[in-house]
């Protein structure tokens, strides 16, 4: 086991490896104990200087707690959100730390948030594997589904929401009524509550969520996708496209929303001059009248947490290469900020330029506030940076895709490089897989207390699964 009890990666790039174990370290400050009057968990995931908690960001931090081996929780966050759901299904998308009531605002009077819990539940249990948890929880997950139906689906079948339940601050979308990342994020909460039905042999729920996640994709397909500009738009009140492209869109793509043909016109845009910067992901079209390069908020600058969910969505249509490509591009622009030249002390921010190394600059107009929590851009952000640290780290860059109930872990890489991951707990069984070269060539050393399936993918070259058994092993790449 680590001296420090985290998962220690190795990468040829020792920047890489400093930022991802300084990101563990940062984390320390970030966990928050719940009041008598706030009722929240007695210990839970936050920003330090927030004065709220926020459903979108609890259920995104999860995608990097659960690689702390047990050492933060990643479901205290969730429960915060669970242990206030009331009669009606309704869950708010922002409490407030001092008294745990809804944070209720003019935008957004019913406090709804991207509705992405059954996602995050699902991800936790192919990394920690609680089935019960998700017995305990689904009731919850169904209640909220409901709610959200209730009060945003309209007779067309699509979700209108106000802009704010997008967290996307000051984004040109103004006259947007049904919003293409909203409604994509509605599928996305279908297909893992189906997904979660599954996993419990619950077939009418698997079933009637998937009857649910096949009729709102269809919707999105016949009325917010463009066929002229091949690109998926917000529909205005009368169900007019809305056209301002901006990265909301590639919510899509996580959804798995458009067909082979349809993913391959969104990809292209990401390698075309419309979403390509120095920094991959502008939040706006470069194309568009709003971007900017200073980032100006949500009209140019690069988020991580959206980044990350452009790699999720590239996966999922098999373009790890390029997910690979552009997760290693973005981390050497968060180092480049955090490593200034000279005396000048860097740090790492919510927000990034897109075209230059930096933190991106405010909206145009913006006053601060007095509560240094909502100053745009947040230093040391890590609700949304540790996605790009330590969960594209492991995934994207090392490469490794682990499911604990099936046992199997994938390595996915375009190339064998010196590089790998020790000490990684998958539930009571800590896994060591590290390659490097020998004089017989290419060398996989893995090391188990358990057995379990491991698969080595050289994207293009070679693809083989082999049983690795508890103790030490090695296997020669030009062997297999």
């Amino acid at each position: 086991m680590s001296k420090t009890g985290f998962p220690i990666v190795h990468f040829y790039d020792q920047d890489f490896v400093d930022i991802y174990n300084k990101t563990w370290t940062w984390l320390y400050d970030f966990w928050k104990k719940g009041s008598k009057r706030n009722v929240l968990q007695q210990k839970y995931f936050n920003y330090p200087k927030s004065n709220y908690i926020s459903q979108y960001e609890a259920c995104l931090s999860t995608f990097f707690l659960v690689y702390s081996n047990n050492i933060f929780s990643p479901f205290a966050s969730l429960d915060n959100f669970y242990s206030k759901q009331e009669e009606s299904g309704a869950i708010r998308g922002l409490y407030s730390e001092e008294d745990g009531k809804p944070i209720v605002r003019e935008d957004n009077p019913e406090v709804v948030h991207p509705p992405l819990f059954s996602w995050a539940e699902y991800n936790l249990y192919h990394k920690i594997g609680l089935k019960k948890r998700l017995k305990e929880i689904l009731p919850t997950l169904e209640k909220y589904y409901g709610w959200l139906e209730v009060t945003f689906q309209r007779e067309n079948g699509l979700y209108a929401t106000p802009l704010a339940s997008v967290v996307m601050g000051n984004t040109p979308r103004e006259k947007a009524c049904y919003l293409i990342d909203f409604n994509a994020m509605q599928a996305i909460n279908a297909l893992y509550l189906s997904a979660i039905g599954d996993i419990l042999n619950d077939k009418e729920v698997s079933f009637r969520y998937k009857k649910k996640y096949f009729s709102l994709k269809t919707r999105i397909n016949a009325l917010m996708w463009d066929a002229e500009d091949r690109f998926y738009y917000d529909l205005d009140e009368e169900g007019n496209f809305a056209k301002v492209e901006t990265i909301a869109s590639y919510w899509t793509l996580l959804a798995e929303i458009p067909n082979e043909d349809k993913a391959n016109f969104m990809i292209s845009k990401l390698s075309s001059d419309e979403f390509v910067t120095e920094n991959p992901f502008p939040s706006l079209s470069t194309r568009s009248e709003f971007f900017s390069e200073d980032g100006n908020g949500f009209r140019g600058s690069v988020f991580s947490h959206l980044t990350f969910m452009i790699i999720k969505g590239l996966e999922k249509y098999a373009r790890n290469d390029l997910a690979r490509e552009c997760t290693i591009r973005h981390l050497y622009f968060i180092l480049d900020t955090l490593h200034l030249e000279g005396e000048k002390k860097g740090n790492i921010y919510e927000a990034y330029l897109p075209m230059r190394e930096g933190p991106a600059k405010p909206p145009v107009g913006y006053v601060p506030s007095n509560n240094k929590a909502d100053n745009f851009p947040r230093e040391l952000f890590l609700n949304y940076t540790a996605l790009s640290t330590i969960t594209l780290m492991i995934e994207n860059v090392i490469g490794l895709y682990i499911s604990l109930p099936r046992k199997t872990v994938d390595w996915i890489v375009p190339t064998i490089e010196i590089m790998g991951i020790e000490d990684l707990s998958l539930k009571r069984n800590m896994i060591t897989i590290l390659a490097n070269k020998s004089g017989r060539g290419w060398e996989i050393r893995l090391e188990s207390e358990k057995l379990y399936y491991f698969t080595i993918n050289i994207i293009g070259v070679k693809k083989k699964t082999l049983p690795i058994p508890s103790g030490k092993c090695s296997m020669l790449i030009d062997k297999l």
